[in-house]
């Protein structure tokens, strides 16, 4: 993971933090540390819904809502309902979606206590068209984030990650724009701090 320089490094090396990547698993978020120079992953907050030591890891970005709803894409959509998210800059092209409907869905892959991804995407249209599922059941997001085996190991033992939990209710609402200060400053003391830096190093 690109850094843009060494300054941050030392400050987390004092600060103290890190996680074992024993403690990855589906479900967990992904706090991106302060000064991540990637812009992609720049002060994101990511969802893994897939993780396994031999094959990697998949995940969505849930804090970065984009101006576009899907009534913009597809005819028949409740219009400026069902916002569009980034969640990553795997496969942008593609549509994919979280909810919180269940194995009503055909083929959703659990992730947690109430929330579930992916399955037939006609069917979840039809039942949106119908008027049965409200924006709070379902988003959706344009593209995935993904790691090989390995990458999101290595990445965390360079504190470039923090690792959290956050449950389904917190994960559907719409306010997420501010979920990396949040997440941030609901691990402590230790952590709250870096919700305050500066997006450039060089203020600090």
């Amino acid at each position: 993971m690109f850094k843009p320089d060494n300054i941050e490094n030392e400050f987390f090396l004092k600060l103290g933090f890190s996680f074992s990547p024993d403690l990855l698993a589906k479900g967990k978020i992904l706090i991106s540390e302060p000064f991540l120079g990637d812009p992609n992953f720049s002060r994101s907050v990511i969802l893994l819904l897939e993780y396994s030591s031999e094959n990697g890891a998949v995940g969505f970005v849930l804090n970065k809502p984009t101006d576009l709803f899907m009534s913009d894409m597809i005819d028949d959509y409740p219009k400026d309902s069902f916002r569009f998210h980034y969640g990553g800059p795997v496969k942008p092209e593609n549509v994919f979606f979280l909810h919180s409907i269940g194995e009503e869905i055909e083929n959703a892959q659990n992730i947690m206590d109430g929330l579930w991804w992916g399955g037939d995407f006609d069917q979840i249209t039809s039942l949106i068209r119908s008027g049965s599922v409200a924006p709070s059941d379902v988003k959706f997001f344009g593209g995935y984030s993904g790691w090989t085996a390995n990458q999101l190991e290595e990445e965390l033992s360079e504190r470039s990650w923090i690792l959290s939990s956050l449950d389904a209710e917190r994960i559907m609402k719409e306010d997420l724009d501010e979920l990396w200060r949040e997440s941030l400053k609901s691990l402590g003391k230790k952590f709250s701090i870096m919700a305050d830096f500066p997006e450039d190093p060089a203020l600090n």
